[in-house]
């Protein structure tokens, strides 16, 4: 648990990072995927200590893993990595919708 909780908020500074670096640092379509994605990070690394709290562990490590992955192809892409990676983005996606069902399962269980 105490791993993910690092993750988590380390996963919330570096969209802070980004979302920062899009609004100040960067321009045209490389700054709304940098504050795009800082903004799904940073509100999936909330959620992960929310699902921590809960002992919803498997919604924690999805909302942490699909927020790496989506944010993080969102990133690479503006610093100008290939546009391909925009492919991979919603894998990451995917994993922070599981997220939110398996947290809400996680409630009714409760």
């Amino acid at each position: 648990m105490n791993l993910l909780v690092l993750l988590a908020v380390l996963s919330g500074a570096l969209a802070v990072g980004a979302g920062a670096f899009g609004a100040h640092g960067a321009s045209g379509e490389a700054a709304e995927w940098l504050k795009t994605g800082g903004h799904y990070q940073l509100v999936h690394a909330v959620a992960a200590l929310v699902a921590v709290q809960m002992r919803s562990l498997g919604a924690g490590w999805c909302f942490v893993l699909g927020g790496a992955i989506f944010a993080g192809t969102l990133y690479l892409m503006a610093l100008g990595l290939p546009r391909w990676l925009g492919a991979v983005t919603p894998i990451g996606g995917v994993l922070l919708i599981v997220g939110w069902l398996w947290l809400a399962w996680r409630a009714v269980q409760a």
